[in-house]
C-alpha cells in the first residue's frame, strides 16, 4: 500500500471526525476539536508500535510526519509512551475515546450517508500500523503482536455493537472478489475462535508488512506460509482456510486464491507408481491457492507393507519446496494425531512451523451457531426453544466424545428440529408466516 493511499484513508477518518462532532454525538468536553483528537490518537498508536523494535529512527519520523502530520523526535515519542501509559497492557485492551465515538455514530445511525465509518476507522489503523512497521529495516514479532492486539481490540468492540455482522461462508467462486478488509471482517465476525482469529490476524499482518517491504525493495526475512490446523471436527478449520486463501490472493501472495480440499483417498493409490502421479495432479490443481489436507495424519499412520502414504508425503514435500512461492499447504486433523504426523518425518516438521489450534465451541457459542444457521434458512428459535437448545448443548459438552462434532452437531440438531417442526406445522390450519418460521421447544430433541 502506498503512502498516498494511507494519507487518503487518514484524511477520510479526520473528515468523518468533523461530521461526528457536528452531529452532536460527542458529549465530553475536549481540549481540542475531535478531528485533532483523532489525529493525536493515530500518533499515539504509532508511538505504541515503536516499542516493538525499541527505536524511532529517521524513517519512522518521516512516516509519522507524512501520514498523520506530526513532527516528532525520539525523545517526544518516549515521553508520550510514558505519559500516556502506552507500555501498559490496558492500552491495547481498552477502546479509545475516538473508537467509542465512531462506534456510537454508526450504532445510532447518526451519519448522513448511512455508511458504516467504524470499519474504515479500524482499517486505517491497520494500514497505518502495517506501513509503519515496514518502513524501516527491522520487523519484529513484538511489532506484529502489538499491531494484532490493538486492531483485535478495536474489532472486538465494534462486534459488540453489531458492526461486524456475519456475511455467511465464502464460496470458492467469489473468493477472488473479496478485499483483505472484507475477508478479515468476515473472519473476525465468526462465532468464537478468538485464539484462532488472533493467530490468523498476526499471519495476515506479517504478510502485509512483507508485501510493503517488497514494494520498497527491502530485504524480506524467510517466512513459511504452510500451516497446521489442529482440533476436533466442526470447529471452523475449512472455513478459516478458505478465508485465508482469499486474503492471500488479495495480498498477491497467491495468484488464484482458491481452496482445494483433499484427504488420504485423494492422494494415495493402491498401486506402485500411481501415488506420486496422483499427488502431483492434486498439487497442480491447487497451484496459486491453498491445498487443504484433512486428516493428514492418516498418510503416515503405518498401514503396513503395501501402503503408499509415505510416498504421498515425500512427493508432497518436494512439490512444496519446488512451488513455495505460489502454493500454501494446510494440514489438518486431531491435535494428538497431528503431532504424531509431524514427528514421523523430519521434513514435515521443518516445513510446518506454525500451529493453529481450534478449540471446541462452548454451549452458548453452539447456540449462536445454531441461531445463525436457522436465520439463513428463514427460521427463528422462540425464547423457550433457545433455552432448551442451550440445555441440550450443555449436556453434550458435559459428556462429549473425543471427536465431538461441534458446529456439525449444531447443524444436525437444527435439521432434526426443522423436520419435526414441519410435521407439527402441517397440522396447523392456515399457518401464518410466524408459525412457519418459528421453532418451538417441542420441535427439539430432549
Amino acid at each position: 500500500m502506498d503512502i498516498a493511499k494511507i494519507k487518503a484513508q487518514v484524511e477520510e477518518c479526520l473528515n468523518t471526525a468533523e461530521e461526528i462532532e457536528k452531529a452532536g454525538i460527542i458529549k465530553d468536553r475536549l481540549n481540542t476539536d475531535f478531528r485533532e483528537h483523532v489525529r493525536y490518537e493515530m500518533f499515539k498508536f504509532l508511538s505504541y508500535l515503536s516499542m516493538g523494535d525499541g527505536q524511532f529512527a529517521s524513517r519512522e519520523e518521516s512516516f509519522v510526519k507524512e501520514t498523520v502530520g506530526f513532527t516528532a523526535r525520539e525523545g517526544m515519542v518516549r515521553a508520550i509512551i510514558m505519559s500516556e501509559h502506552l507500555d501498559s497492557p490496558e492500552y491495547s485492551e481498552k477502546p479509545s475515546f475516538s473508537l467509542k465515538c465512531f462506534v456510537l455514530a454508526d450504532a445510532g445511525g447518526k451519519m448522513k450517508d448511512n455508511k458504516r465509518k467504524t470499519m474504515t476507522f479500524i482499517n486505517t489503523f491497520r494500514a497505518l500500523g502495517q506501513a509503519y512497521i515496514a518502513c524501516n529495516d527491522i520487523t519484529t514479532d513484538a511489532e506484529i503482536s502489538a499491531l494484532t492486539a490493538y486492531v483485535g481490540m478495536m474489532e472486538k468492540y465494534a462486534k459488540e455493537y453489531g458492526l461486524m455482522s456475519p456475511k455467511g461462508s465464502v464460496k470458492e467462486s467469489d473468493v477472488e472478489k473479496k478485499s483483505v478488509e472484507e475477508a478479515l471482517e468476515e473472519l473476525n465476525s465468526l462465532t468464537g475462535l478468538e485464539e484462532v482469529k488472533k493467530d490468523v490476524n498476526s499471519i495476515i499482518n506479517l504478510m502485509q508488512v512483507q508485501k510493503l517491504r517488497e514494494e520498497r525493495g527491502m530485504k524480506l526475512p524467510s517466512v513459511s506460509k504452510h500451516l497446521v490446523f489442529s482440533g476436533n471436527p466442526g470447529t471452523g478449520k475449512t472455513t478459516v482456510a478458505r478465508l485465508l486463501a482469499g486474503v492471500y490472493y488479495s495480498l498477491g501472495v497467491l495468484s488464484k486464491g482458491h481452496l482445494v480440499e483433499v484427504d488420504r483417498s485423494g492422494l494415495v493409490s493402491g498401486y506402485i507408481g500411481q501415488t506420486a502421479a496422483r499427488v502431483m495432479e492434486v498439487v497442480e490443481s491447487a497451484m496459486g491457492g491453498i491445498l487443504f489436507i484433512d486428516e493428514a495424519y492418516t498418510l503416515t499412520a503405518g498401514k503396513g507393507e503395501g501402503d503408499f502414504g509415505q510416498e504421498a508425503v515425500d512427493t508432497l514435500l518436494k512439490a512444496m519446496e519446488d512451488n513455495r512461492d505460489n502454493l500454501v499447504v494446510i494440514v489438518a486433523g486431531y491435535t494428538d494425531l497431528m503431532e504424531r504426523f509431524l514427528n514421523s518425518n523430519p521434513g514435515l516438521r521443518s516445513r510446518f512451523n506454525k500451529f493453529i489450534h481450534f478449540r471446541d465451541y462452548t454451549p452458548m457459542q453452539l447456540l449462536d451457531i445454531m441461531k445463525s444457521m436457522a436465520y439463513k434458512q428463514d427460521y427463528v428459535l422462540s425464547e423457550p426453544a433457545k433455552k432448551k437448545a442451550l440445555e441440550y448443548f450443555e449436556e453434550c459438552m458435559a459428556d462429549k466424545p473425543e471427536n465431538f462434532a461441534n458446529a456439525r452437531e449444531a447443524r444436525n440438531y437444527l435439521e432434526r428440529a426443522m423436520a419435526r417442526q414441519a410435521g407439527r406445522v402441517l397440522k396447523v390450519k392456515d399457518a401464518d408466516r410466524d408459525t412457519l418460521m418459528t421453532i418451538e421447544p417441542e420441535d427439539l430433541e430432549d
